[in-house]
């Protein structure tokens, strides 16, 4: 009886705190498409999982007439709940109150919930829509959150949408963490906005064509995946989730799996053209062999020569990469080589197997991607790569030429084990271009000229570019039939489940950057 006095309040402050910017606030949201903060964090847990912290936070600004307005929780709704039975941490920046605006208070609030993750082993998601940082508290705001952000790098997995505004110096909070998500239409981010854009350099641009997601996911790179609305989105996060461990120390969950491990496809005989010309579309390889069809893409839009993602083979989580010969023949520039890499990357931090599939015939000549930097930008894959402790396993489709074939997975920078279909093309380069050189004489002293360059193209192919001369020299250690892939990729796994590897102490590589 005593305490229904207290409880009363307690009441009270609680529907307070949850009623945001009220419904005038909520209405805005969603005349504008949009979710507010907590329509998003009920839809994100299982239900009835999540629990709020700091919901009675309150910012201690007295300047420009903020003592009036001290709303509960200050513009950030905090927490953790499950995920599919698993714990996740997550904070939501709320556009209804104070317009999501970043303060001392609640970007406190939210490096503790950082910490508290870190302690906990679990995966943090940071829903943002927000008009930035709190200018009536001054510079800082953010600062502190940055050093989380890295802090938290490779020790658990970090997830952003940007789920409204995101600019000025908070974007680099998300550029911070492992993924990036935005959705069509009612996110942008961007440095610089159009009002500045145009007082400082006359550029007149709106602010989707800025920082949405179509120029951040196809043209930057900036943006992982792009959702068509915030509840796909927050679907989508949930997905993305699934394949990963809760932190650095766990291996990823196996789910059981429906798929039949030692499935064959006989389709896969008739995807790669019979001309080492011919274009196919890789991702039809990678649907046939994954479990249930089922590929998670990542930066899709992005670099489409190369392809990454997450997948399952036999229950067990795997990232892969692989080549496109759609797009650029398949070839690595430079934004291809940075994708490739970060995800290299992320998938050693937290001991996901890495599957590489193989069809590239080098790195793309030119001008722009020399003075772009392709030398920095390949040694990055490079480095990624060789740098990964954990299963790697190679699959050569056709091409496989030189420093290119390398970095995406060779036995020299550390593939635990390389298969190799029939139609593998193991070599410095291809068979053409080869000949062309190294029979260059012979070829310029000949009456036809076009006859004995296909006969020595032949010759070359036959001799030193076919996948049993690789075999010969264990370069390549099973040639395997396409249509057996799927049962050969889910037996190396199996092998390969505890992999153990140590490298040499230090503090930490330099990786070229």
């Amino acid at each position: 009886m005593g305490m229904e006095k207290e409880l009363e309040i307690l009441t009270r402050a609680e529907e307070e705190a949850r009623l945001g910017g009220g419904k005038k606030g909520t209405d805005r949201q969603h005349e504008q498409g949009k979710l507010t903060a907590r329509e998003r964090v009920d839809l994100f847990f299982d239900k009835g999982t999540f629990v709020e912290l700091n919901m009675f936070a309150q910012h201690q600004c007295h300047d420009f007439g903020m003592e009036k307005t001290r709303p509960w929780g200050d513009a950030v709704v905090a927490g953790y709940g499950k995920v599919e039975g698993r714990v996740v941490f997550l904070y939501a920046t709320d556009f209804t109150v104070l317009g999501g605006s970043m303060g001392f208070t609640n970007m406190a609030k939210v490096c503790n919930l950082y910490r508290t993750a870190r302690k906990a082993g679990a995966p943090l998601v940071g829903l943002f829509d927000s008009v930035g940082a709190r200018i009536q508290e001054g510079s800082g705001t953010v600062s502190e959150l940055f050093t989380e952000n890295i802090f938290s790098s490779g020790a658990i997995p970090q997830i952003s949408a940007i789920m409204g505004n995101c600019a000025g110096g908070a974007v680099y909070s998300p550029a911070l963490t492992d993924f990036i998500f935005m959705v069509k239409g009612t996110s942008q981010m961007f440095i610089t906005g159009p009002p500045v854009l145009k007082a400082v350099t006359g550029e007149e641009i709106s602010m989707q064509d800025l920082g949405g997601a179509k120029p951040q996911s196809e043209l930057s790179g900036v943006c992982d995946i792009v959702a068509e609305n915030d509840e796909e989105c927050l679907q989508m996060i949930r997905k993305l989730l699934s394949f990963f461990p809760s932190n650095y120390l766990e291996k990823p969950p196996v789910v059981d799996n429906v798929d039949n491990p030692n499935r064959c496809d006989e389709s896969l005989l008739e995807i790669v053209p019979e001309s080492p010309k011919g274009a196919y579309d890789m991702r039809t390889i990678i649907t046939k062999i994954v479990d249930d069809g089922d590929f998670f893409e990542v930066k899709k839009a992005f670099a489409r020569n190369m392809i990454t993602g997450f997948a399952r083979l036999g229950g067990q989580s795997v990232g892969i990469v692989a080549n496109q010969p759609l797009v650029l023949a398949g070839s690595l520039d430079c934004d291809a080589s940075d994708k490739a890499a970060r995800f290299y990357r992320f998938c050693d931090c937290f001991n996901i197997p890495l599957v590489c599939l193989v069809d590239v015939p080098g790195y793309l000549p030119g001008v722009k991607e020399e003075y772009k930097g392709i030398i920095r930008h390949g040694a990055k894959m490079l480095y990624g790569y060789a740098e990964a402790t954990v299963p790697k396993i190679t699959c050569i489709i056709r091409k496989a030429y030189g420093g290119s074939y390398a970095a995406m997975g060779s036995k020299r920078l550390g593939a635990d084990i390389i298969f190799a279909w029939p139609s593998a093309e193991v070599a410095i380069m291809g068979a053409e271009g080869a000949a062309r050189i190294l029979y260059r004489k012979e070829i310029e002293a000949a009456e036809d000229k076009a006859q004995l360059i296909q006969q020595k193209i032949e010759e070359y192919r036959e001799k030193f570019s076919n996948p049993y001369h690789s075999a010969s020299k264990q370069i390549v250690d099973v040639i395997i039939r396409p249509q057996e892939t799927r049962p050969h990729l889910i037996k190396a796994l199996e092998m390969l489940k505890n992999k153990q590897e140590q490298r040499q102490g230090k503090k930490h590589g330099n990786i070229p950057l």
